[in-house]
């Protein structure tokens, strides 16, 4: 374990905590103690509840209007700098995300230690370290942090699943850093939410992407109507369709995109490049259909289908509706 205490920088969502931050409140468990949480948004206290039942005892709560207003990364950064000398964190844990790695970033300059980046998972043996993906996902290796405390890390949505601890409610301390008028200068002058039809791809229990083999943005509306079939199944796509403006980036599955762990994976038309199967790999099971029987895909599938996705779908639409009609 972390010698001291360990922070999780916990991100609200209309007064609930995100689901990356209660992965992150799980793993910070094994990690060290006590487990608090920092959080900074006019609804910041409204996550202690469910921040102590995954095992947070403390939540360290910035609720000046502001947050909602500016960007997080240089307000936030100076109240948790300003904490983090007063508390001394042995370590502290960000989502990879944008206002994750934007705080994440400037605190380590702050604080002059050093950050990892794009985790998989965190080690408190002896010290702090953290296992990551390289070379496009091919190699893993395990950095040790030589500087601090606090070591920070951030990391993927979905390195952990989210389990309850059977805590009551986080203790709540009020944060009333000033915010610096430099920061004000840049404001948030719009917010505009993806208008989403099924299930959140990430949380979704089946998801079906779609790559470049599919020929024609049209014919996404097949992975549509397969999900519509299947029920409770979520679209996604591959960075090179997103990149040709087929879809939008919200569908994007890989590192650059959004990390999945559904229980079923399926991809049509999907090579199965480096920067994709990061993304996808930790599936129960993968179904891989693609007309080039050497795609590297087919390596990770636990079914793979040599032919034409065009072909397959409706066939396959047809199939899941006559069985559960």
């Amino acid at each position: 374990m972390a010698q001291g205490r360990v922070w999780v920088f916990a991100e609200v969502d209309q007064g609930k905590p995100t689901p990356v931050t209660l992965e992150l409140v799980t793993k910070a468990r094994s990690l060290g103690e006590p487990v608090e949480a920092l959080a900074f948004s006019p609804d910041a206290e409204s996550a202690a509840a469910e921040l102590g039942a995954h095992g947070a005892s403390t939540l360290y709560a910035g609720t000046d209007p502001a947050y909602h207003e500016l960007l997080a990364g240089g307000p936030v950064a100076d109240a948790v700098a300003t904490l983090a000398a007063e508390h001394k964190p042995a370590l502290i844990l960000f989502g990879m995300t944008y206002d994750g790695r934007d705080v994440a970033g400037r605190l380590a300059a702050k604080l002059g230690v050093p950050v990892i980046a794009n985790g998989l998972d965190v080690l408190a043996d002896e010290g702090v370290s953290v296992r990551s993906a390289v070379f496009g996902a091919t190699q893993n290796v395990t950095t040790r942090f030589d500087g601090g405390p606090p070591a920070i890390a951030i990391v993927r949505p979905k390195s952990f699943v989210a389990e309850p601890s059977g805590g009551g409610p986080a203790a709540v301390v009020a944060v009333t850093a000033p915010i610096d008028d430099k920061h004000r200068r840049a404001r948030v002058t719009d917010r505009v939410a993806d208008v989403a039809a099924g299930p959140k791809l990430e949380e979704a229990p089946v998801v079906i992407s779609g790559g470049r083999g599919l020929g024609d943005p049209k014919n996404f509306e097949l992975l549509d109507q397969l999900a519509q079939a299947l029920g409770g199944a979520a679209v996604g796509a591959s960075r090179a369709v997103v990149d040709a403006g087929w879809v939008p980036y919200a569908m994007q599955v890989g590192q650059t995109g959004k990390t999945v762990k559904p229980s079923v994976y399926l991809a049509f038309g999907i090579s199965g490049a480096m920067q994709h199967t990061v993304g996808m790999k930790g599936a129960k099971a993968i179904v891989a259909v693609n007309k080039d029987e050497n795609a590297p895909i087919f390596k990770l599938v636990d079914l793979g289908i040599v032919g034409d996705a065009l072909k397959i779908l409706p066939a396959l639409i047809d199939e899941v509706k006559a069985r559960r009609s």
